[in-house]
């Protein structure tokens, strides 16, 4: 096996991985509660205490960079698997 192929393994098993906590109901209700608190929060914030908004606002912007992560992985071990696919045709005999 190709350290091409071992790579590919890799992205494929951390791509299950992904969908598995894509799927999730307790980490998809954990991002839904943070995006609402972080937006009321942020909303019932004062306007001149900045620093507290900003620092919220970047919270609220790393939930989507997590799901942005999660997706980026899935997607990886799609196009692995495309090539894990590729790799054992080519090493097939020809009949």
């Amino acid at each position: 096996m190709t350290m091409d192929e071992i790579k590919a393994q890799k992205a494929v098993a951390r791509s299950a991985q992904a969908v598995s906590l894509m799927n999730s109901e307790l980490l998809q209700e954990a991002f839904k509660v943070l995006e609402a608190d972080y937006l009321e929060f942020w909303k019932a914030s004062p306007v001149r205490d900045q620093d507290a908004r900003e620092r919220v606002w970047m919270a609220f912007q790393v939930i989507g960079k997590v799901k942005g992560h999660l997706q980026k992985v899935l997607d990886d071990g799609k196009l692995a698997k495309r090539d894990l696919d590729e790799f054992r045709k080519t090493r097939q005999p020809a009949a």
